[in-house]
């Protein structure tokens, strides 16, 4: 008998934690490596957010705060829902947790029995399913290809809705897509699960900050306020503030679902690091006016990388909307050989090869639950953006 769980067996480790380890290693024992797996940007946090921490630090704010966050970050959580989407909540309806991770798997933890169905898209961030295999959950998985730019339809959703359902997963701008929903593709979703009320959304909104060319981001208690009373929204300071090792992530939502996450965090984790807390409160309500810009920078890094990428043969990448990757096809590299002998079966096989043969570091599209594809961050600076496009059409040439 093993002494581990088994709990463990219906889960995998992150593949994306995997992917940037090895290229570390292989970094390390002196190989020229470009990384290109890590979904953090690449640029430090706001000197004013640091800052708030350094003062926290001298003001001796390093004790154990509240379960589910300080009044002043929940205060200004509120604020920013307010401003930035129309939703009104009140402190009792907001959690803090350590990082969004954790407030998404607490409230799985907090809801999920044997046999409730969480309705996840894919491609999709690669912790979902498990967290919901963790929480005792059954992940239900519908594919969204290329052919609909990566997004669910309502079809799709119809379909995948039972008796069984407990909760959708969303997430837009998507990680690893950068897909995002209008407003009217969302409220075309939002209007099935109108029909379906035993059905609730957890929104994962942690890219909002993060989109191009004139894309409006929506999410959907704001599209939906009827759906108000059964969204968690969920959202963070990591990607748009460039706070991602802070670990502080919130989520807004009905009192009695907050409540009971915040008895899941009293006896897991407690609160989050208190000094992170008060920086988070100097992120949501000091100036937000890098915000445009550095999404400009990423819009142009975006087209960077889409177009070397569509440049390479036997790959095909769509343009997202938002967040900071792509998720190119290799469809046309599927069945060939690398110059180093290996031969390209499936999308680990070429993450692998072009790693080991090239140097650069991509997630396998497998892990996303979407196949033959790869991911591309695009948080990292446009000199090592353009060698590793580079790298990645010579690695395409090779082929045979």
């Amino acid at each position: 008998m093993s002494f581990l769980s088994a709990t463990l067996d219906r889960v995998k480790p992150s593949p994306t934690i995997a992917v940037t380890t090895k290229a570390a290693e292989l970094k390390a024992a002196g190989a020229d490596i470009i990384a290109l797996g890590a979904g953090e940007p690449d640029f430090d946090t706001p000197d004013n957010i640091k800052a708030a921490a350094k003062a926290a630090i001298d003001a001796g704010k390093t004790k154990y705060t509240a379960p589910d966050g300080i009044p002043e970050l929940k205060e200004a959580i509120c604020a920013k829902f307010a401003r930035d989407n129309g939703l009104t909540y009140t402190p009792k309806q907001i959690s803090v947790s350590t990082g969004g991770k954790q407030v998404l798997y607490n409230a799985l933890m907090a809801t999920l029995n044997p046999g409730d169905e969480v309705i996840i898209p894919a491609p999709y961030w690669v912790s979902y399913p498990d967290m919901v295999l963790l929480a005792g959950g059954t992940p239900v998985v519908v594919e969204a290809g290329m052919e609909t730019a990566f997004k669910m339809t309502p079809e799709q959703l119809e379909a995948a809705i039972t008796p069984k359902t407990k909760w959708l997963i969303f997430n837009s701008p998507s990680n690893p897509t950068g897909a995002g929903y209008s407003h009217a593709e969302l409220k075309a979703l939002t209007d099935v699960l109108m029909r379906h009320p035993h059905v609730w959304v957890m929104s994962d909104d942690m890219y909002e900050h993060l989109t191009f060319d004139g894309f409006e981001f929506c999410t959907p208690a704001q599209v939906e306020p009827g759906l108000y009373e059964r969204t968690l929204t969920v959202n963070g300071v990591s990607k748009a503030y460039a706070m991602t090792g802070w670990r502080i992530g919130y989520a807004g939502g009905p009192e009695h679902l907050i409540a009971a996450m915040r008895k899941i965090q009293s006896q897991s984790t407690s609160n989050p690091c208190s000094v992170s807390q008060w920086a988070a409160v100097e992120a949501l309500n000091g100036p937000q006016d890098f915000l445009a810009p550095n999404a400009e920078l990423f819009r142009r890094r975006r087209d960077l990388v889409v177009e070397m990428l569509n440049a390479a043969d036997g790959i095909e990448c769509p343009v997202p909307e938002g967040a900071f990757y792509v998720y190119p096809s290799i469809a046309g590299c599927i069945g060939k050989v690398s110059a180093g002998g290996r031969r390209i079966e499936t999308d680990e096989d070429f993450a692998t090869a072009l790693l080991e043969e090239s140097g650069v570091a991509v997630v396998f599209g497998a892990a996303f639950g979407l196949s033959p594809n790869f991911r591309v961050s695009y948080a990292t600076g446009e000199a090592a953006l353009e060698e590793a496009c580079r790298r990645i059409q010579e690695f395409c040439k090779a082929l045979r």
